[in-house]
């Protein structure tokens, strides 16, 4: 399916590879890197990290940690969402 590469900014952190229905926090512990979480429904916006490239799938409706607004500079939520191939994310949110 290919391989998640986690940023801070413009350095790399880690990488991992996708496997089936993993939400990127998950991808991101395999990977060694640390994202947030508190309520990991999508509620509350605290795993909030910014795709760099590549494709999520997004929810319909959006989680209530999501907006519009958010999803223009790339927010995604990493306790929810699934990449739909190789991507990279940026661990520092869209704020």
């Amino acid at each position: 399916m290919g391989i998640v590469r986690f940023f801070r900014g413009e350095l790399l952190i880690g990488s991992a590879e996708i496997t089936d229905d993993d939400p990127i926090v998950e991808i991101a512990e395999r990977a060694g890197v640390e994202i947030p979480t508190n309520c990991t429904s999508g509620n509350c916006g605290t795993c909030l990290v910014r795709l760099k490239s590549g494709e999520i799938e997004y929810p319909n409706p959006l989680p209530p940690g999501l907006d519009e607004l958010l999803i223009e500079d790339g927010g995604i939520l990493a306790c929810c969402m699934e990449p739909k191939g190789a991507c990279d994310i940026d661990v520092i949110p869209p704020l």
